[in-house]
């Protein structure tokens, strides 16, 4: 793996077609006349230097900096027994290098490169073929380290892809235990307080508590399906704005008193459903917890191009500032959910008391991002 994290490696069919190409291209040289030696010895140098060209050539994958100054060597050396014929497979070579191991790295290789296709060229007192020898090195070796780039690229991209579906998972297991966990401690609680007093009312939060574990496992279920992309049209849908009441329910289960208040109408895309219904639950639990209040608004309103989603509590807000209330996923959570869906987000203490979450999001051609 290179220093840009992008491994670029040779398929055995490759090399060997390397191999292949290399033995190919070279044989007309010997047909050619010779600059050094007699004939008959710069022809059997040739061969023995084509032989370890394409020994070179099959290890290129293995060892690709020692393989391909053999090459490049190699084609130095046919330069000057054969003036003609020109530095063969090098710019392949010099090529495949940029590409398989990083520009700082393989700058060098350009370098060597160089002095191999030109030095020779230079020596004899060449000037037009020098000067191409060295054109084309420099685009042999642009031409392989923007091959890289390219690769290199996609890998960084997969990584983010990677990265932001498990930011994904984790705010959506956030998501759906947070809420139902927080209802159910305070249940818990709530019967352990009252059990030896009153028991039918331990039982009712019992109940309560049981229902919010069966809602939790639904929604894990569906969410587990999804990961593993079956088919999530089977069992639970997900949320949407219509459950909105039945979260409010459970919430006031738990002791804190809810009012749903929606407005306005129109078509919303169910990822924005699923995101304003993930701020609500969010919202309220972090009222539950946090807020030490008695009571909560949730605010639903399909405002033109937006639907305006609102959470206010009549809690100490002072007793609970943000930072509390947006310890973990919490408000960092819903702001990332509500930029997203290209919306935007707020939340602090509220003038008239309490602490009030507000997201705008458009249920237009904007609100296309993943909830």
């Amino acid at each position: 793996m290179g220093g840009d994290g992008y491994t670029a490696r040779l398929a055995p069919k490759w090399r060997r077609l390397l191999v292949i190409g290399s033995v190919a291209v070279s044989l007309p040289m010997l047909s050619f006349e010779p600059a050094a030696l007699g004939a008959a010895a710069a022809r059997i140098v040739a061969v023995g230097l084509m032989a370890v060209q394409a020994a070179a050539l099959f290890w290129l994958d293995a060892r690709p900096r020692g393989a391909a100054a053999i090459v490049l060597a190699a084609g130095a050396g046919f330069q000057v027994l054969f003036p003609a014929f020109g530095p063969g497979v090098a710019f392949v070579v010099l090529c495949t290098y940029a590409w398989m191991r990083p520009a700082a790295e393989s700058l060098w290789m350009l370098g060597l490169a160089a002095v191999a296709v030109s030095g020779p060229a230079l020596v004899q007192q060449r000037w037009l073929p020098a000067g191409l020898w060295l054109v084309a090195c420099l685009l042999a070796w642009s031409w392989g380290a923007q091959a890289r780039a390219r690769g290199a690229r996609r890998v960084a991209e997969r990584r983010q892809a990677a990265l932001q579906e498990r930011a994904r998972i984790a705010r959506e297991l956030h998501d759906v235990l947070s809420h139902t966990v927080s209802v159910m401690v305070v249940q818990a609680a709530a019967a352990d307080d009252v059990f030896e007093v009153n028991p039918a009312k331990a039982r009712e939060a019992l109940r309560r508590t049981e229902e919010a574990g069966r809602q939790a496992l639904a929604e894990l279920r569906w969410f587990l399906r999804t990961v593993r992309d079956e088919d999530g049209a089977e069992g639970s849908p997900q949320p949407s704005l219509d459950d909105l009441e039945r979260l409010a329910e459970s919430v006031r289960g738990a002791g804190l008193a809810v009012e749903v208040v929606r407005e306005g109408s129109g078509p919303v895309p169910a990822a924005v459903q699923l995101g304003a219904y993930r701020i609500v639950q969010e919202a309220l639990t972090n009222a539950l917890r946090h807020a030490q209040g008695s009571k909560a608004v949730v605010r639903v309103r399909i405002d033109g191009e937006a639907l305006v989603v609102q959470v206010q509590d009549d809690g100490n807000a002072g007793a609970s500032p943000s930072a509390n209330r947006g310890s973990g996923q919490g408000l960092a959570g819903m702001r990332e959910r509500a930029s997203l869906l290209g919306g935007a987000f707020s939340a602090g203490p509220h003038p008239d008391g309490g602490f009030r979450v507000e997201a705008r999001l458009p249920v237009g051609e904007a609100s296309g991002g993943a909830a």
